[in-house]
């Protein structure tokens, strides 16, 4: 046997559970998606892609938990603040994790006991976290409301608002997942030659010039392996939401499908769930063409 078979075989158990745990749902949630709503079961007629079309059209707007997108309400758009999320999230989380790994990557005295500090609020369970946030910004229980009433844009009972709902989902998940970022990106930094910091200060390179043409570049593909997965966690949002403020608050495009699949609109529960999927793949395929140049 070659090795490639030989390694195919060895992936074998891998990949039957990968599609019996995914691979399989999937396809099993496009069908009902293709179905027509039912109150007597899990779908009524086949329609095809009519429900995609209704969905992306608006057609479904009023039937929907919230809009699906809608330029004139966006913050009620579960696409539009599912983006938003996502792309505001992911770049704070990015610069914060990419600064704390730097940080952790010299040496200092108590190093250790800052790295255990910083994982302490990663390590949050999404429920205990979002309560957390829920009561700092609960008018008479939490001290954050004192200072969002200081803040333009902001109010006593920030929840009860999209926007600012949506501004503290995202500083509760840009406090949690941070951490994740500085973990993967320190293991990337941990693995760079420290020789080549030698060559480069021989060579009369500023500290700038050394993280420009050394530690950056070497560190990229940790970095945007970090970013995949955080993009990923981030286009699925929903118990922080929950959590938090609600999915009646801040809708997303997981709160979309979780509201309709309760509500018993089956149907459009799996075409908004494989429209996110269909967006979360083409996300992923571009950060694979990306790190496959690095």
């Amino acid at each position: 046997m070659s090795d490639t078979r030989f390694a195919y075989l060895l992936l074998l158990p891998t990949l039957l559970t990968v599609t019996a745990l995914a691979i399989w749902p999937l396809i099993y949630t496009f069908e009902i998606s293709l179905h027509a709503n039912s109150l007597s079961g899990l779908y009524g007629d086949f329609v095809g892609l009519e429900n995609y079309v209704q969905i992306l059209s608006g057609q479904r707007d009023a039937i929907l938990p919230s809009p699906f997108l809608s330029l004139q309400d966006p913050i009620n758009s579960g696409l539009i603040v599912t983006f938003i999320f996502a792309f505001v999230s992911v770049i704070l989380e990015a610069f914060l994790g990419f600064g704390m790994a730097l940080v952790l990557d010299q040496q200092f005295r108590g190093r250790r006991f800052v790295r255990a500090a910083i994982i302490i609020p990663w390590a949050f369970p999404i429920v205990i976290q979002g309560m957390i946030f829920y009561i700092m910004f609960t008018p008479g229980l939490g001290f954050a409301t004192e200072l969002t009433a200081w803040l333009p844009y902001l109010s006593r009972n920030a929840l009860s608002h999209g926007l600012t709902a949506l501004v503290v989902v995202i500083i509760a998940d840009v406090w949690k997942q941070s951490a994740f970022i500085a973990l993967i990106v320190l293991a990337g930094l941990q693995s760079i030659d420290r020789s080549l910091y030698n060559v480069a200060k021989v060579s009369g390179a500023t500290p700038w010039q050394r993280f420009k043409l050394v530690t950056f570049p070497l560190v990229m593909p940790s970095l945007l392996i970090a970013l995949l997965f955080r993009t990923i966690g981030a286009m699925r949002i929903y118990g922080q939401i929950e959590a938090i403020a609600s999915c009646s608050v801040v809708p997303s495009l997981s709160c979309m499908v979780v509201q309709s699949f309760d509500t018993g609109n089956y149907a459009n529960a799996a075409s908004v769930a494989f429209i996110t999927a269909s967006i979360i793949g083409t996300v992923v395929s571009i950060y694979l063409l990306k790190y496959r140049e690095v």
